[in-house]
């Protein structure tokens, strides 16, 4: 009778220890795909982040841009420009030539 026991032992051990490797192979498989997963969605978030920098930089460079125009059409030659294009002024003693072909 010993030797049963001893044999039934031997085989309840076995499954526990294949059950065992089982648990373990499974949580090796669930963290191998959330692994894959996460670095699915980071490598998204990094593209997004990337295309947001360079929306940062062209709305800086925009902003820079408004500056300067502002700037420029407070000036004495915006506002001499401006007069001369939008309401046809000219200087005093200037003559000015209209081309025919573009009546």
């Amino acid at each position: 009778m010993a030797g049963r026991y001893r044999a039934g032992k031997k085989r309840q051990n076995r499954f526990s220890m294949v059950l065992a490797m089982l648990v373990v192979v499974l949580l090796l498989a669930v963290v191998a795909v959330s692994s894959m997963r996460l670095s699915s969605e980071l490598k998204v978030k990094e593209k997004k982040r990337a295309e947001l920098e360079q929306q940062i930089r062209d709305e800086i460079e925009r902003s820079r841009e408004i500056d300067e125009y502002e700037k420029y059409v407070q000036t004495d030659q915006y506002k001499e420009r401006a007069a001369r294009d939008k309401l046809g002024m000219v200087k005093d003693g200037e003559t000015v030539f209209e081309d025919e072909g573009s009546r």
